[in-house]
């Protein structure tokens, strides 16, 4: 496949009166099979990620791919986008991630892991009642009655309070409309004074009304999972789609253009409220993202793991799916990827995690697992050579993934059977100086194939700016130094979001750098990544990123014609 053949693209123009920026959903000939030619930009300073870390003044695309990347491209008959000087890296790829859960988020949901302060939550609150702002699709007000969600990743070590709101700074940003801030993935929660009276109130079969606090608190566990029951219980499949949508513009307005999906523990069946955020149907969340790719409105490229939780031996679910699956089908913008984040209970022993990776290797799958441990790494690495002994994995790309502590010689046995790791950054949120993972430094000096990732959307923020933050300073949110000793330059750590998690994706071929015959998956940036104080990395913001040559975030700091 080469890029989009339909689609819908999301152009950001100014809100009247405000000042803002607002991403608005626009039809273009790319949606009905046309093409609008050719784009050059020029006169930037491009980081290509190429072998040579090549650093190139301008790039040419045409029909979804670069075609020239140098000095000087030819642009006759082309648009010209004049860079002015701006930072270009190619478009970053998520590693290990939850993105389809974000894609269901109930609710009208605005992600406020970007907020310094409270005062920047009660801003984001406001502008999304308001139906203003970035990182959704802008446009709409939020209807009476309808809740305003942030739910996953943000935690408040990220703002300068350290602390959730409360009822009142709630009602200061939105009263008319209520409102649910949901924690991690089991809470705690904070809503204001709408979204206390409906949750004090609400019953049905299932549960029955929460237990508010008169700040606005709701306990985390059996409570926080009750409210978001109650939300999930209303929420229709054209809700799900609008949230999909959402979480596809925040993800471009990052500048992450592709993102390899880990899946959420097995749910199966109705929602209920013993679920927390990371749980919903195993089967069925994917039908919103299903739905809009069919209908050509997908924009970010998104591949999804299969994640298999059985502990019987006998793992008739992992059998069904080896056998009724294809690993690696579908687009360029949508398809099916491995087994993982794992493929049975155990994490590196039992019969269960034993046989199921036996099955995976003999049906010749990808797979992937996750560890947390040096004693869980040691049982992966044996486990991983007693497979490989008898099946050989070798050129299947199996991983293992967040590896928060390691050893060279454990690193040394994996690259010998042709296996990768991920590292992980979401210690940046509330990591200390004994658990502050992974060994960035360790793992790129050994040579073995490696990328990173955050682990969003639950434990950890999407936005890959502050974990490059924490892979190059190895400072957590609180500003405490946790990681010494294990710092990546910051060439490495871009890298590694680049070019390196192509390899995991089984797509270095097509994305990953910025090279002739490649899809054309770009971030411009609105400051110098490589150059600017550390402090800065944090900030970072993309003004315009292009997935397949086409705009999917548009700030207006460059004119794109």
């Amino acid at each position: 496949m080469n890029g989009f053949s339909r689609r819908g693209v999301l152009r950001a123009t100014a809100v009247a009166g405000g000042g803002a920026v607002a991403a608005l959903p626009a039809a273009t000939a790319a949606a009905h099979g046309r093409r609008r030619g050719r784009l050059a930009l020029v006169g930037g300073r491009i980081h290509t990620m190429d072998a040579r870390g090549s650093v190139a003044a301008e790039v040419l695309i045409e029909d979804g791919r670069f075609v020239d990347v140098g000095r000087r491209v030819d642009t006759r008959d082309a648009r010209v986008v004049n860079l002015r000087g701006r930072t270009v890296v190619p478009g970053l790829i998520e590693g290990h991630v939850h993105f389809v859960s974000l894609a269901n988020r109930p609710g009208w949901h605005v992600v406020i892991e970007n907020a310094r302060d409270i005062a920047g939550v009660q801003r984001m609150l406001a502008d999304r009642r308001a139906g203003r702002g970035t990182g959704f699709v802008a446009g709409t007000p939020v209807p009476e009655g309808q809740f305003i969600t942030a739910m996953g990743g943000w935690h408040p070590n990220l703002f300068a309070e350290r602390r959730l709101p409360t009822r009142a700074e709630l009602d200061a940003a939105v009263s008319d409309r209520p409102v649910l801030l949901f924690q991690g993935g089991t809470g705690p929660c904070a809503t204001n004074s709408p979204g206390k009276a409906f949750l004090e109130t609400v019953s049905d079969a299932l549960a029955g009304p929460v237990v508010v606090g008169d700040d606005g608190s709701i306990a985390s566990g059996a409570q926080s999972r009750a409210a978001l029951y109650h939300l999930r219980a209303r929420q229709t499949f054209e809700d799900r789609k609008r949230s999909a949508l959402d979480a596809m513009t925040y993800s471009g307005s990052l500048g992450l253009t592709a993102l390899l999906d880990q899946v959420l523990p097995p749910s199966p069946g109705p929602i209920n409220p013993s679920q927390g955020l990371p749980n919903l149907d195993h089967f069925r969340m994917y039908d919103p993202l299903l739905a809009l790719h069919r209908e050509g409105r997908t924009f970010v490229r998104l591949q999804t793991n299969f994640l298999h939780n059985e502990t019987d031996p006998a793992l008739p679910e992992l059998r069904d799916r080896l056998n009724n699956q294809f690993p690696l089908f579908g687009d360029d913008l949508m398809m099916t990827g491995a087994i993982g984040e794992w493929g049975a209970a155990g994490d590196g022993t039992g019969a269960a995690w034993t046989e199921a990776q036996r099955l995976i290797a003999r049906a010749r799958w990808r797979n992937t697992n996750r560890t947390l441990t040096l004693a869980a790494l040691e049982a992966q690495v044996a486990g991983y050579e007693a497979v490989h002994a008898e099946f050989g994995i070798a050129g299947l790309r199996w991983t293992i993934h967040h590896v928060q502590v390691a050893t060279d010689a454990l690193l040394t046995r994996l690259k010998a059977m042709d296996v990768g790791v991920q590292t992980g950054t979401w210690r940046y949120v509330s990591g200390t100086p004994t658990a502050a993972g992974s060994p960035f430094r360790l793992v790129v000096d050994n040579g073995i194939k490696a990328g990173i990732h955050m682990d969003g959307v639950h434990i950890a923020p999407l936005t890959p700016w502050l974990s490059l933050y924490y892979a190059v300073t190895g400072v957590n949110a609180l500003g405490v130094l946790i990681n010494d000793g294990q710092q990546l330059t910051r060439q490495e750590a871009m890298r590694l979001y680049t070019r390196e998690n192509a390899w995991h994706l089984n797509m270095e071929d097509r994305i990953g750098s910025i090279e002739k015959g490649k899809l054309a998956d770009l971030v411009v940036l609105d400051r110098d990544y490589f150059t600017v104080p550390d402090e800065e990395l944090k900030l970072v913001s993309p003004v315009l990123t292009l997935v397949g040559g086409e705009v999917v975030h548009d700030s207006g700091a460059v004119r794109v014609p």
